[in-house]
């Protein structure tokens, strides 16, 4: 989350944003990510109680406290959006805002429980940070950030449903409707090459129209292969899920870091 906002930043600033603006709104989303985070374990306690992966979330909330744990989510995400108003503007507090909504009430408690197709909408406030970063800085949405935010829809799917596939059973156990128990495997998995495929030309947008260097393009080209071929032989291959999910994080992490050091290194030389 903080990695995407600051990307957002970075992009939006054309070079490394100025200290005060990248703390407050880095400050901001970590309360809001918090926050919600915790309301979205508050909330799917009953599921996690029947799955073996996620048990021991129960028994952490039990010794910590419910209600400390949902004063501490609404206090952060309270902090947050006072930050966001009082330090940078109302854009970023309602991008904030409704990370939060379509997080924690829209997708765990609606989308998550009721279609094998939440993970698509889903990946939404995954995908907000880097708006939210953006907004920070430039007051406003451009092109740019428009295309790593659909970079970062295309990826939240084939990264869920590698672990989808990997706790079947437990999604099964605890009557969560993810894709592969509704569809079944083999159509999971044509699925998650469909968008990992989408995700390299998508990525590549970013240096035609001209936001981001031919370095990058190359790392780009570098990473999708890369990501394209883990999710062949872990997933394909061996069904090693959960290396493939791992896979996942790494390449959305190299693909950031390229887009910040070809915008500061290399772009940001020429501004």
């Amino acid at each position: 989350m903080l990695l995407a906002g600051f990307t957002g930043m970075v992009m939006a600033q054309r070079g490394w944003p100025d200290a005060w603006t990248c703390l407050v709104c880095l400050a901001s989303l970590f309360l809001a990510a918090t926050g919600s985070a915790i309301l979205n374990c508050l909330f799917d306690a009953p599921l996690d109680a029947l799955m073996t992966r996620s048990r021991t979330r129960v028994e952490a909330m039990e010794k910590t406290g419910k209600g400390n744990l949902r004063t501490t989510a609404l206090a952060g995400i309270a902090a947050s959006l006072l930050l966001a108003i009082l330090c940078l503007d109302t854009l970023v507090s309602i991008l904030i805002l409704t990370a939060v909504i379509s997080y924690a009430f829209l997708y765990t408690l609606r989308l998550k429980r009721h279609s094998p197709w939440g993970t698509v909408a889903g990946g939404i406030p995954g995908a907000l940070p880097v708006l939210v970063g953006y907004a920070a800085v430039a007051h406003t949405l451009r092109l740019d950030a428009i295309i790593l935010f659909t970079i970062m829809l295309l990826w939240q799917p084939p990264h869920f449903w590698a672990l989808a596939l990997e706790y079947k059973s437990d999604y099964r156990a605890a009557g969560i409707p993810v894709l592969p128990v509704i569809y079944g495997e083999r159509y999971t998995k044509i699925l998650i090459f469909i968008y990992a495929t989408a995700l390299l030309p998508a990525s590549l947008f970013l240096w035609l129209f001209g936001f981001c260097s031919t370095w990058y393009a190359v790392c780009a080209m570098v990473c999708g292969a890369a990501f394209l071929t883990a999710n062949f032989l872990f997933i394909v291959r061996s069904e090693r899920f959960n290396l493939a999910f791992r896979a996942s994080i790494l390449y959305l992490t190299l693909l950031l870091l390229a887009i910040i050091v070809d915008i500061c290194f290399f772009r940001g030389a020429l501004s």
